[in-house]
């Protein structure tokens, strides 16, 4: 008689989702593409975010290197369901954006001031701009103090796909004026990129509890804030567009061409840091459904309330996240202090070589 095929369980789910998401690596167009978006974030710990997360999926990586080579890629700093990085040909689903609230006269007024002044320069750093423009002033901050209200027009007029990211000096963006062509507005054509977004955010992200699916459907409204009732309906009809099965009493779904049950899905081999926001740990949901226990983020914790630390990087050894690091460099040297979820540091030769290859491969991405 032939074998059995395998079942369908959270086991071959987890192993499925880490082979899809950390496939072998490529170069970092190709990476930005199959990703089809990369979270950003500007804490260094040790290193941004978007390092962290292509630090995996790209050949000999380096940190930095996607705000380096970020001219010359076919890759826009933009919205999806966060801010990061998406390649150029999304702008066409999500642009021309329309934001939920209006600017005000006044405010609309000051920005085209603005707009005019870039679209006349070309390439503008804000610096150039702020003594300009000193007299619009400065407004409440979000986390406290205040903020020079020209800088929040630039933000603003970019989020509208008025202005895009022509390159980054020194962390700060410089901007120039961009046009995008007019799209089809027909009931069908909105339909049609609802649904090339929600494709593009579950390819990322799959396998997806049902919960977590409709969740990033909903931030999906920071992207494409214009789109929001065709997203809503798209996710309403994912049975009917995507693969799924009922696991536990839960719906999990990823792409309809996908087999999850290929028993060529393998968990990638050695110890790896992933960061808070890569695609593997993103959903903390599911992280717990995969691993038995919360992840916390905690960045934004007061000191004395964190359980994990300021960056805890979730440490991935082979498909079993065991625990995690918290790295910092110091007089040009790695420092880490780790955590485990069973207490203790695994025992044996394996687990001392495949920490020591990790933080080798940590400090050269790094650049010590």
């Amino acid at each position: 008689m032939p074998p059995s095929p395998p079942a369908l369980d959270l086991d071959t789910l987890r192993r499925y989702a880490l082979a899809r998401s950390l496939f072998r690596p490529t170069s970092l167009p190709q990476a930005i593409a199959r990703l089809g978006f990369v979270q950003a974030d500007p804490m260094r710990a040790p290193a941004r975010a978007q390092d962290l997360i292509l630090m995996h999926r790209v050949r000999g990586y380096r940190a930095g290197d996607l705000e380096r080579r970020y001219p010359r890629l076919p890759v826009e700093e933009d919205c999806l369901v966060n801010y990061g990085f998406v390649p150029r040909s999304s702008l066409a689903l999500l642009h021309p954006r329309q934001p939920r609230k209006p600017w005000d006269a006044k405010t609309t007024a000051q920005a085209q001031q603005l707009l005019a002044v870039v679209r006349e320069r070309g390439p503008t750093h804000p610096k150039q701009l702020l003594e300009d423009f000193a007299h619009h002033g400065r407004m409440p901050g979000y986390w406290g103090g205040t903020l020079n209200v020209s800088t929040q027009l630039l933000d603003g007029l970019h989020y509208r796909g008025l202005l895009r990211v022509k390159r980054r000096d020194q962390g700060t963006r410089v901007y120039e004026a961009i046009e995008h062509p007019e799209v089809d507005e027909s009931p069908a054509a909105r339909r049609a990129r609802a649904e090339a977004l929600l494709d593009q955010v579950l390819a990322l992200y799959a396998p997806l509890p049902a919960a977590s699916f409709g969740y990033l459907t909903s931030l999906l409204g920071y992207g494409a804030p214009h789109l929001r009732a065709e997203t809503r309906a798209a996710f309403k009809a994912a049975k009917q567009r995507y693969a799924h099965a009922s696991l536990e009493g839960e719906t999990w779904f990823w792409p309809a061409d996908d087999k999850p049950l290929s028993r060529r899905h393998q968990a990638p081999p050695g110890l790896r840091c992933l960061a808070p926001f890569d695609p593997v740990v993103w959903d903390r949901r599911r992280f717990e459904r995969f691993w038995g226990w919360t992840y916390k983020f905690e960045a934004y914790t007061p000191a004395a309330q964190r359980s994990m630390g300021h960056y805890a990087l979730p440490l991935l050894w082979g498909e079993a996240m065991i625990g995690w690091a918290n790295l910092r460099v110091e007089q040009g040297r790695l420092q880490h202090e780790l955590g485990f979820v069973s207490g203790r540091r695994p025992a044996g030769a394996a687990f001392r070589l495949a920490l020591d290859e990790a933080l080798t491969g940590m400090s050269e991405f790094l650049g010590l």
